[in-house]
């Protein structure tokens, strides 16, 4: 929660750069409200989801495959809710895309990072 300020205030400066750019951009209350809890619901969920990283008794294909089905429905009924994506078929083929590449990006960098601090860290234990 200590974080979940900035979500809205992004949320607003996209908003605001639209009516600028957009000639007929406008949104309703309800379109607002919409777009603020879901930007909460989307931060708390990648908030908690982390915690099927850490079940000891499950593999780490199977952590990440749960990590990412989980973000994965939830962006996707998310933007598809807000009217962030159109719900085409070839839109959302280009969503699973986009989402799964960065998905896999990150979660490998992340992965090697962790990894190479783990070998520093046990280089130094042993020595």
């Amino acid at each position: 929660m200590m974080f979940g300020g900035f979500g809205p205030i992004i949320l607003g400066i996209i908003f605001y750069i639209l009516s600028l750019t957009v000639e007929s951009f406008s949104l309703t209350g309800s379109q607002v409200l919409l777009g603020i809890v879901s930007i909460y619901v989307l931060a708390f969920i990648q908030a908690g989801i982390t915690v099927v990283e850490q079940i000891e008794h499950w593999s780490l294909l199977k952590s990440m495959l749960c990590h990412f089905g989980l973000l994965y429905v939830t962006y996707s009924l998310c933007y598809l809710a807000n009217s962030w994506i159109p719900f085409e078929p070839l839109v959302l083929v280009i969503f699973t895309v986009i989402f799964t590449a960065a998905f896999f990006l990150i979660w490998g960098v992340v992965y090697l990072c962790v990894r190479a601090a783990s070998r520093k860290l046990n280089e130094k234990i042993g020595k």
